[in-house]
């Protein structure tokens, strides 16, 4: 959450934040504010309630030729979206920008006031900015300033700032939220997302917790907390500037629904082999002896990434005998006296490899001497250093707030981790033939249904947006699909929606039924389908509103229905995934959302 840039060199700054803000600003869009400064040590301070485009129009009529500065793109946490909360904070001789959650900031706000510091907004990060004002009135340099309130402060932090006393650097420093650094000649970016680097330089640092960056036009120097020094190590930028635009579509998300089969493929290459049945993953750090010992996987995630979690422990119990799976959302595990069996294995599960509860999971975990893998997207990020071993994968940028893409390969990738543990404990070629079979297959069969479906699903869409409220109903494999449908429903339709499980109906959810609501139910031709098809109609006896989405050409009663032709028998939820990613996107359209950015939302949550 939140957007932080920084830039010092040799180029007019201001137009450099506000176009790195911009590739940032779907992780916060409730304000946003750039700070930049000359060679005189003069500032010009810019800030805006509402998006980057108001910060935009603010910036042409106050440009600089400044070569020094930071900005950032809001989410709101401390304080309503406002101009006066927007950062940069200015206090005293300190411009700062913060992401993160400053947790103990009343304490040291109460003792700031009693040396005559008085606040202007309402958030934890301005308190930040004084304390390290404060601090720095008696310290010889502004890194030890910083330090010294680093060591003061419960929370977490990403932070940029400039000292007016040194026009020539800027500090930086991460715990628990990230930073990036991009290095080029004569010049030094700052991000906290790697799509702000893209077209300026390939050549990257990433900041590790606990870790502060003296930044300068001659390039960066890491310190600890206690200032002592610390290596910095260059890795190459693998981002490049076509994933993050939108290439011809009006919106991201339907980019990104759209590179499904592309980024599948990316999932799965060099991984299975329908040749020989098998799969290989790589970077999972696991001998065959110790996949053959896992009795217990434990998939770990928030939102989108708990229900891929729970999606692919459906597929996994289907051709794993021996082998308990648990799928945890993360927010509730950190905070539960859970009990982890032996020859337990984690799955930590983030597209952004940065998300707060996940990430405080897997420490967790560790500390537990938990063996924890990570399914991550975002190359170097926390998630992905911090675990045993892992699986990257590999979708390229999701920059629409709603994640599409990321489900499906993280589905596929947990799947073929099952399907490994499956081998080493001795399942045969031909009991895995189906599942190898079906993930090869899956990338085209998604290509179909976007190319046979979508015109349809726009349709329907139009007609069904003026409903305030969803049921979204699903049996076996199909439940995870339908929790995961409402919740992209809920993020860019606005409209209230539940997954639920067909069988749970007439334990409460039936009730709802009326014409305030409309339903979406996911009817599979395979061996619930008599049951399924008797929730149906117990549905549509009490004058149900429904959308069915199936694979059978037998005659349904529904006021739509959508059949989609498949090779598919077990993975098929996933096409109609598919279905229920389109559904959603065009109600949004239909009801006039900004689609990409979801109110109240932001795409990385780094904070709790």
């Amino acid at each position: 959450m939140c957007g932080i840039v920084g830039y010092i060199g040799h180029k007019e700054a201001q137009q450099i934040l506000i176009g790195g803000l911009k590739r940032l600003e779907y992780r916060g869009y409730d304000s946003a504010g750039v700070a930049t400064m000359d060679k005189n040590a003069k500032t010009t301070l810019l800030r805006s309630k509402g998006k980057v485009t108001e910060l935009e129009a603010r910036a042409q009529t106050h440009k600089t030729k400044d070569t020094v500065g930071i900005g950032h793109t809001r989410w709101a946490t401390h304080g309503e979206p406002s101009k006066r909360n927007a950062h940069p904070h200015h206090v005293g001789d300190i411009y700062l920008v913060h992401n993160g959650i400053i947790e103990n900031y009343q304490d040291l706000k109460h003792m700031l006031a009693k040396h005559d510091y008085i606040f202007k907004s309402d958030t934890d990060s301005e308190v930040l900015a004084a304390l390290i004002d404060y601090l720095n009135k008696d310290t010889s340099t502004l890194l030890e300033a910083v330090t010294g309130a680093l060591k003061m402060v419960v929370g977490a932090y990403g932070i940029a700032l400039f000292s007016v006393k040194d026009p020539n650097e800027i500090i930086i420093a991460r715990k628990g939220s990230p930073l990036i650094v991009g290095i080029a000649e004569g010049e030094v970016f700052i991000a906290s997302d790697a799509s702000a680097l893209v077209g300026h330089t390939d050549r990257v640092i990433y900041l590790h917790d606990s870790e502060i960056g003296v930044c300068s036009r001659e390039g960066i120097q890491l310190y600890d907390l206690d200032a002592q020094v610390v290596d910095a190590e260059v890795e190459k930028l693998e981002l490049d500037l076509q994933a993050i635009q939108k290439e011809g579509f009006d919106h991201f998300l339907l980019k990104e629904i759209y590179e499904q089969p592309a980024s599948l493929r990316s999932t799965l290459s060099g991984r299975i082999n329908v040749k020989t049945n098998s799969v290989k993953l790589g970077g999972v750090n696991m001998s065959d002896d110790e996949l053959r010992d896992i009795r217990n996987i434990m998939i770990v995630g928030c939102g989108t990434a708990y229900y891929a979690g729970m999606m692919a422990g459906y597929f996994i119990e289907q051709f794993t005998d021996d082998i308990t799976i648990r799928s945890e959302v993360a927010s509730e595990l950190r905070y539960r006296s859970f009990h982890v069996p032996d020859n337990t294995v984690a799955l930590i599960v983030s597209q952004s490899g940065e998300t707060a509860d996940t990430l405080a999971c897997l420490q967790e975990l560790k500390r537990r001497g938990v063996k924890c893998l990570g399914i991550v997207n975002a190359v170097g990020s926390t998630i992905a250093r911090e675990v045993d071993g892992g699986v990257y994968v590999h979708v390229g940028a999701e920059i629409s707030v709603a994640s599409t893409k990321a489900f499906t390969s993280q589905v596929a990738a947990i799947t073929m981790f099952g399907l490994m543990v499956a081998q080493a404990k001795g399942a045969s070629v031909k009991a895995l033939n189906t599942y190898v079979k079906e993930l090869y297959l899956l990338p085209g069969e998604i290509e179909a249904v976007l190319e046979n479906t979508s015109t349809e699903i726009k349709k329907i869409a139009k007609e069904y947006a003026r409903f305030e409220h969803a049921l979204y109903v699903g049996r076996d494999t199909q439940f995870p699909i339908a929790l995961e449908g409402a919740l992209k429903l809920k993020e860019v339709g606005y409209i209230q929606a539940e997954g639920y499980a067909a069988g749970e109906l007439k334990h409460g959810p039936i009730a709802l039924i009326d014409d305030r609501f409309f339903e979406v139910y996911f009817l599979q031709d395979n061996w619930l389908y008599e049951k399924s098809q008797s929730n149906l109609i117990e549905m549509n006896a009490r004058g149900a509103h429904a959308v069915v989405i199936t694979n059978t050409d037998k005659r349904i009663s529904a006021e739509k229905v959508v059949r989609i032709k498949t090779k598919l028998e077990i993975l098929t939820p996933m096409v109609f995934n598919v279905v229920s990613q389109l559904l959603a996107y065009y109600i949004a359209v239909a009801r006039g959302n900004d689609v990409d950015q979801p109110r109240n939302l932001a795409k990385s949550v780094t904070v709790e």
